[in-house]
């Protein structure tokens, strides 16, 4: 009983450190929550072309290739002392940046990234295939490098995906 309940308490961990590695970048939305502080509250923050956003009293916060808990620490600092005594910041990933698909799909454009995604489901969302495309020519540009992918390859945010003709 004990073994079972440590198992599923280290996948439960397991799962909540990959979603805390998840690095922010330029179109992603954010929410900035201060307990007790409507005014430092902001529901939908943007992150910009050079990754930053705008924060009451700190100016420009930079959150490219940082985590959620990353920029709650740095929002917490600026707070700390002059503006409040302790405070309570809590930062999540309200909309991960579109993910663009294109080549030999009947809907190739950008698409709402949504956790857990494959390349058989992105595929799916860019209407399927065409008749000319090929499953064994799938290229995923992730961060600057392409690389072939299979079907059930996932999809992260900002991927670049590229469906090739197949030749007979």
């Amino acid at each position: 009983m004990f073994k079972h309940a440590l198992i599923v308490v280290l996948a439960l961990f397991s799962l909540g450190a990959q979603a805390d590695a998840y690095k922010l970048a330029s179109g992603d939305v954010i929410r900035v929550s201060v307990l007790g502080e409507p005014d430092l509250t902001n529901e939908e923050v943007h992150l910009n072309d050079s990754g930053t956003f705008s924060y009451p009293f700190l100016g420009a916060v930079k959150a490219l290739g940082k985590t959620t808990d990353e920029i709650e620490r740095v929002i917490t600092k600026g707070l700390s002392g002059d503006y409040l005594k302790d405070p309570k910041v809590s930062v999540s990933v309200v909309e991960y940046r579109p993910f663009y698909i294109g080549g030999e799909v009947k809907a190739p454009g950008g698409y709402p990234y949504k956790p857990g995604l494959t390349m058989d489901r992105a595929i799916a969302l860019a209407g399927g295939l065409t008749e000319r495309a090929s499953v064994n020519r799938i290229n995923i540009n992730r961060g600057g490098s392409a690389k072939a992918a299979q079907l059930a390859t996932p999809v992260e945010p900002g991927d670049t995906i590229t469906i090739d003709q197949g030749f007979f």
